[in-house]
């Protein structure tokens, strides 16, 4: 993914359920959570240290490759992070690995851009026919 000037679901947003186009209801309902820090590794577990922080972020678009969103705080390019996201279309969320490939400030937070990476134990598989499904139905 390049640093591309994403101009799809920017505009202004309808109203829940209002949605004119297949690919805009798809990104315009994705959320993602972010694993920004895994919990430290401990003998002597701390009250509320076991659980990870998450970032709940807006997706804006999404590609073969992968997606732009909306977060509330920079993320570092180069960084490997799990997410789970959720298409709103009632599947349970894809666990995935992604790679930050550029954030910039906006008005609203960061826009960030976001490479999923192929990797075991996610369901990189199921999240390639998704967006597959989704685009050819668009």
């Amino acid at each position: 993914m390049t640093d591309q000037n994403y101009t799809f679901g920017t505009g202004p947003e309808l109203p829940r359920g209002h949605d004119d186009r297949a690919s805009y209801r798809l990104t315009a309902r994705a959320v993602a959570g972010i694993q920004l820090e895994a919990p430290e590794p401990s003998s002597v577990p701390l009250a509320g240290a076991d659980k990870p922080r998450i970032a709940q972020c807006r997706i804006r678009d999404i590609s073969t490759d992968g997606f732009s969103l909306l977060a509330r705080e920079p993320l570092m390019a180069d960084s490997i992070l799990g997410a789970s996201i959720d298409l709103g279309n009632g599947r349970a969320p894809f666990q995935l690995m992604i790679e930050v490939v550029w954030c910039r400030p906006v008005k609203e937070g960061y826009l960030v851009g976001v490479r999923v990476l192929e990797s075991d134990e996610t369901d990189y598989l199921e999240w390639m026919d998704a967006v597959a499904q989704a685009l050819a139905e668009s």
